[in-house]
């Protein structure tokens, strides 16, 4: 099943069904008019979301009509809460060895977990916006997930079973801001403003067999102004698996449904896949000429980003988004 938040002057939307090749879409006023609504009695709604969803897959669906990303805001547009973690272990490790100012300290052998704001976030088409470009302008393509309630000591595998949906989501970083924050022993939150987030949330399910071992095993393909500036592989180097992440998250505390749960920037070992954050890109080129290369986002620069399935359907619908400044 897919789900979508319709922009309608509200601060939470409206909840839509939407049919598994994009076409079509339904309100679910008639079930429930908010996502959170549905994760606060997901037992109860969820039957009743995946007839709706059923309907519209095949046509049946008397009040479908066809569905527009750009009217879209995040499937949560705000979150009880949002954790960003740093999954990719290895290859991050190494180029940090090779002197990337730009990427946060390791964890010890540990996810390394990271709080962002989660009042706000950017729809699908949503600019990003920034005071200066001197901040360091970045994306960070990723995935995420949303979670039912979850008890505190919860194992990694008990963690999995309380996933509800998987999401794609550019985790947007100011690099310059957020290293200067780490040089003074704080935790980034300047170098940290409102990540955006694709139309649809989905259910594992919806993924097939690329949900595998709490891992997407799907490519996440970015581009930067046109270009391709990567299309890595998000299951094969993602070192911790989201049942791990939140397992972690919960040796001290517990999670409310609605909590999103982020892998971080998605890394490719290969790195003839490019890449899904500059910040990794300008670490491999500091490894191999001694000096970064690449700039950071200017004003006017788009970012696509997509995940699709085998079929060549886009999976959580894209990410397309401008930067602009403030004002």
């Amino acid at each position: 099943m897919k789900l979508a938040t319709y922009k309608d002057g509200s601060r939470d939307g409206q909840l839509v069904v939407v049919s598994r090749d994009l076409g079509m879409a339904h309100y679910a006023s008639g079930i429930a008019t908010r996502l959170q609504q549905v994760l606060d009695d997901w037992n109860f709604l969820l039957p009743q979301l995946q007839d709706l969803s059923t309907q519209l897959n095949q046509g049946r669906a008397r009040h479908a009509f066809p569905f527009d990303p750009s009217l879209c805001m995040a499937p949560l547009p705000r979150a009880y809460q949002w954790i960003s973690a740093e999954a990719y272990l290895q290859p991050l490790d190494d180029l940090r060895q090779a002197g990337a100012g730009e990427l946060p300290p390791p964890g010890g052998g540990e996810p390394l977990l990271l709080q962002g704001a989660s009042d706000d976030f950017l729809g699908p088409c949503d600019d990003i916006v920034v005071r200066s470009e001197e901040g360091g302008i970045d994306f960070g393509a990723g995935l995420a997930v949303v979670t039912g309630d979850i008890p505190m000591g919860v194992s990694p595998p008990a963690a999995l079973d309380g996933v509800r949906l998987v999401l794609l989501v550019n985790d947007v970083g100011l690099r310059h801001l957020g290293q200067a924050e780490l040089a003074r022993d704080q935790a980034p939150v300047l170098g940290r403003p409102a990540a955006a987030f694709a139309p649809l949330a989905v259910t594992p399910d919806e993924l097939g067999s690329a949900w595998q071992g709490g891992r997407v095993h799907l490519p996440v393909r970015v581009d930067w102004n046109g270009r391709k500036a990567g299309a890595c592989d998000a299951g094969a180097g993602m070192h911790f698996h989201f049942g791990q992440l939140i397992s972690h998250l919960c040796k001290t505390r517990r999670l409310r449904a609605g909590a999103i749960v982020g892998s971080g920037r998605v890394v490719d070992s290969d790195a003839k896949a490019g890449y899904c954050s500059i910040a990794v890109q300008r670490a491999r080129e500091r490894l191999a000429h001694g000096e970064a290369r690449t700039g950071y986002l200017r004003f006017g620069d788009s970012v696509r980003i997509e995940v699709k399935g085998e079929d060549e359907v886009s999976v959580f619908g894209a990410i397309d988004q401008d930067v602009a400044g403030l004002g």
